[in-house]
Formats: structure tokens, sequence, C-alpha cells
């Protein structure tokens, strides 16, 4: 072989290597750096997709602008989206121009805000004005709003005149749907009272034929399904929860249910409740014997397993349940029964006791 030849191969070689150095210098640069903290971006009208390589490199959201302008190049992405964006060099180059060109923009008003299930009108308040513009009583102020109430039955077939009820706590009590939402903290208490009853809609529907067959019209099954969402110990329960106050309803039993007496006193469950309260004559007192069946409204607001375990119940021949501090939850036939459970429970250290 001579001089030239070997000249030869090596440059080819050499412009081999050179490229594989390339492409993989490429591929490197296109990756996202480890690092997960978000970092603020404004693109205005006159942005494109390459002028926006310098600034991206010079927040560290990208390795290279370089290889970003190579990428923008090949993929002729469209569509830039103005608006103020929240990116994080973990990202990568392929990502962060699909949310640039999704329009996936950052507002910064936007909260991400929790309800959970069994919440009251009371705690939805608080989390409203924590969480949003609006104050506590703003929210208990529309709940008393009659144009507003006529507005809401009108809009939701499962939204009845009962709630417009004088002895009922709070209108919309069980009526809002517990999740985790993100929410424009700008927004009105009407604007955040419209997503939870949307959202709520969309629980019910699926209900439909189950509620068109019950012997309870709507406002009562949520009433009762707020009881189960604070009775039961464990989701997969309440089914057979709801077959044991479905039992007491067909027999004329009051439910006897402490969580309806700690509602009526608007007292915490971390409160002792006394002989007075226990017996005490009320709309929502079920421990009391003064009224059979359900209260007079919702308790709480119930989730998907409470509200599926009321359209849905197990038949069985239980009059009492009980759940100890794990959350199981043991059911009987008759009090008898009912007491010594209570009692091998508390001889056992598995008696819930509420704590500070």
């Amino acid at each position: 072989m001579n001089k030239i030849v070997k000249i030869i191969i090596f440059l080819v070689l050499l412009f081999v290597l050179m490229i594989v150095c390339c492409l993989i210098w490429y591929s490197n640069s296109l990756k996202g750096i480890k690092e997960s903290q978000k970092i603020e971006i404004v693109v205005d009208e006159k942005s494109t997709f390459s002028n926006l390589g310098r600034t991206l490199e010079e927040k560290k959201l990208i390795k290279s602008e370089l290889a970003y302008k190579i990428y923008i190049k090949l993929s002729k992405p469209t569509n830039l989206k103005a608006g103020t964006y929240e990116l994080s060099p973990n990202m990568g180059v392929q990502k962060i121009v699909k949310v640039l060109s999704q329009g996936n923009s950052y507002n910064p008003n936007i909260v991400k805000v929790t309800f959970r299930e069994g919440l009251n009108m009371r705690g939805i308040a608080d989390i409203i004005s924590k969480n949003t513009d609006n104050s506590y009583e703003s929210v208990l102020n529309l709940l008393k709003d009659d144009n507003y109430l006529n507005e809401i039955i009108n809009n939701y077939w499962f939204v009845t005149d009962e709630v417009k009820n004088k002895n009922i706590y709070y209108s919309l009590e069980g009526y809002l749907f517990p999740d985790t939402y993100q929410i424009d903290k700008t927004k009105s208490v009407k604007d955040i009272f419209k997503v939870m009853l949307d959202r709520m809609e969309k629980e019910l529907n699926q209900y439909k034929n189950d509620i068109e067959k019950s012997n309870y019209n709507i406002h009562e099954l949520l009433t009762l399904a707020s009881i189960i969402e604070l009775e039961a110990g464990t989701s997969h329960e309440r089914s057979s929860v709801a077959g044991v106050f479905y039992n007491r309803l067909k027999d004329n039993w009051t439910l006897g249910s402490d969580v309806t007496t700690y509602y009526a006193t608007k007292k915490t469950f971390k409160e002792d409740l006394t002989y007075e309260e226990l017996h005490d004559c009320n709309y929502y007192n079920t421990r009391g014997s003064c009224f059979t069946g359900l209260p007079v409204g919702p308790i709480s607001n119930p989730g998907s397993e409470s509200i599926k375990g009321v359209m849905q119940p197990t038949n069985n021949n239980y009059y009492y349940f009980v759940a100890d501090k794990n959350g199981k939850t043991y059911f009987n036939t008759n009090s008898a029964g009912h007491n010594a459970t209570i009692a091998e429970l508390k001889r056992n250290n598995l008696w819930y006791v509420y704590e500070d």
C-alpha cells in the first residue's frame, strides 16, 4: 500500500470519527440537565424559535445554543406561542420546543388546591380563603344568596329546591366534589364552585339509572353518602356500611351516627360530645330519638367510593358496625354483638381515640 492510499484512508477514518463525535455531541446537547428547578421565561409576540436559543442557554435550560439551533433547523417547529412559561433544565431541547409549540404557558395565578373527601363546607371555605383572593365570609355568604341558588338549581339536574331548606346549615353542603383542582386564585367563589359542581355532575351522571330506581331522591342519597364518607373505615367497606344504614332506614330505626351529632354541634372530632348533645333534638342529630331517617341534608362532601357505596350497596343483615384505629370495620346483627366487639377492641388497644 503506497503512502497516498494510507493518507486517504487516514483522512476518511478521521472524517468518520469527526462525524461520530459530532453526532454524539449533538445527541448529548439535546438531553436535559439533571436539575429540576423551575425557571421562568417570557416569550413575546416578536420571538422566534431561533432567537430564543441564547435566552435558553443563558438561563441554563439547554446545554448548547448551537445544538438547539441545529435542532430547530432540522425539525422546523411551528406555532410558537407567546406567554410566560415555567421550564426546567431536565426537560431537554425536544420537550422544551414541544411546550413552546403547544402554548402550555405558565400562569402565576394558577394554584393547586386539594379538597379532601369528607371535608365540610367550613373546611372548604377555609381552604378557598387561604389559597385564593376570596374571603372565608364570601364563601358562606354566597351559600345564602337565593338568586345564586336558583341559578344553580336551573343549571344542574342533581341540585333541587331541597338545598334551600332553612334548616340546612350550608346550602350546597355535599354537592361540591372533593378533588385536586388547578384554580385561578383571582376567580370568584362562583367560578370555583362551578368547577366543583361540574365535577360532581360528571360523577353522578354514571349513576342516573341507580338514582331513578332508588327509593330515595338525590338529596337523600348524597346525605347518606356524606355520612358514610365519615363513618366507614376504608373505601372498600363503604358499600357494606351503606347496607347497614339502608337496613336501619327500612326498619325505621334511627341511624345512630355520631358524625351527624358532631356536625349538628359544629364540633371537631377531637372534641368530646356531651350527653345533652348526643340527645339533642335538631335536624341533623341521628343519635337522638326525636326522629328516624336521614338528616335534613349532607354533613360533608363525599368522594367517589362513598357515592358508589350508596348507589350500589351490599345487601346484608347487619344493623351495627364499628371501625378500629387501623380502619378495619366490624359488623354485627345486634347490639349485644356490637357491644362485645367494642369491649374487645378496647381490651386489645384497638379502640380509636382522637388525638391533637
